[in-house]
């Protein structure tokens, strides 16, 4: 009978997790196992779950939202376990910070495997009060963690870094063998949600310097609004410079293999992320990019400065007006540099990535490690 796998996270609103854990879960439906994704609530704007996926409720009930802040922590937490002992998955992997708590707290006494993922920078993001508290309590309860980059996983105590595995994001099909374009079209490009920690202020000024030196060029910004102000920041930067014939704020789109397939290149500025979805999807575009080197790793993980794209500091304006009219200005770097970017499908295809979730989750199921679960059994 095939293995039941049960993911947890918050919700499937369109973000990087939510993204990881839709293609996840599809990819191993399509494989022949069972999988539920757990979601404490539903989000207006959601990635679109395979039919033979099964979507559980596990958040608050009606009339919960009236009650203490943590009482409602303990009822998630009390929902969850239910689910887990109706169920009986084989596995429960919960994404990103308080999936990962409630995750262990529910399979506590419950005989079931837990695969933790940490999906962003630690560093800013683990660091509270009841981080530090529920970090040294519950994480030596996971059989497993999944990180992104490295860095993310030196943040952790040297028993969870023993017990886990790097595994990239798998990249959208779609992106991949996409035909290199006859001619690229003077634009540069970023796709990414209109939000703070991307830095897109940053990236707009640098292009403002950019374009005095080549007017013929645009920037078009592809994403949603995130709703933290950081597009009416956008907006009065682009109204301040006169610049709204050359910068565009573009919207969501899902259709961007092939709205930039044809960029001139593609620029990342964010501050800090986890493995960004957008960089790696440009470069299977075979996209050139100049990218910040951000924490936690994210970028230096799938790239290698002057081999497969530029990476340049973070919030380093003119660091990134010169990598990218360094781009614009040598065209044979730029293309040569966007052929090994290509190279990344390689790693990150869908294949691949669900091979290293597959044998990871296999080898954690048949207890397979010198851990908790072991000893559960």
């Amino acid at each position: 009978m095939a293995r039941k796998i049960a993911f947890h996270l918050n919700c499937l609103e369109q973000g990087g997790a939510e993204r990881v854990v839709t293609n996840l879960a599809n990819r191993f439906a399509r494989e022949g196992y069972q999988v539920i994704i757990a979601t404490e609530w539903y989000g207006e704007n959601e990635f679109r779950i395979d039919p033979q996926v099964r979507r559980v409720h596990v958040g608050l009930r009606e009339g919960d939202e009236k009650k203490h802040r943590l009482i409602q922590f303990l009822l998630r937490v009390r929902y969850l376990r239910r689910f887990l002992k109706e169920e009986k998955p084989d596995i429960l992997i919960p994404f990103a910070r308080k999936a990962l708590y409630r995750g262990l707290m529910a399979a506590y006494f419950v005989k079931i495997p837990v695969l933790i993922s940490v999906r962003t920078d630690p560093a800013g993001h683990y660091e509270e009060r009841s981080d530090k508290i529920q970090i040294p309590l519950l994480f030596p309860r996971a059989d497993g963690c999944v990180f992104q980059t490295q860095g993310a996983r030196k943040f952790f105590a040297p028993r969870l870094q023993k017990n886990s595995r790097i595994i990239l994001n798998p990249i959208n099909p779609k992106y991949i063998g996409v035909p290199e374009p006859a001619v690229r079209q003077k634009t540069v490009v970023q796709s990414g949600r209109l939000v703070d920690f991307k830095n897109q202020p940053m990236l707009i000024r640098a292009f403002v310097e950019v374009h005095k030196k080549h007017p013929d060029y645009d920037l078009k910004i592809y994403g949603g609004d995130s709703f933290d102000g950081t597009k009416e920041i956008l907006e009065q930067i682009i109204d301040e410079n006169q610049a709204r014939e050359y910068v565009h704020l573009m919207g969501a789109s899902d259709s961007l293999e092939e709205e930039i397939k044809d960029a001139a290149l593609f620029a990342f500025s964010s501050d800090w992320e986890g493995l960004p979805n957008a960089l790696m999807e440009a470069m299977a575009l075979g996209l050139p990019v100049v990218a910040t080197d951000c924490p936690c790793g994210g970028p230096r993980t799938i790239m290698t400065h002057e081999v497969n794209g530029l990476l340049v500091p973070i919030k380093d304006q003119k660091a990134m007006e010169e990598g990218i009219n360094r781009l614009i200005e040598d065209r044979e770097l730029a293309e040569r540099l966007g052929r090994e970017a290509r190279k990344i499908a390689d790693r990150a295809n869908d294949q691949a990535i669900y091979e290293q979730w597959r044998d990871y989750i296999e080898q954690l199921c048949n207890g397979e490690k010198s851990g908790v679960w072991k000893r559960r059994g």
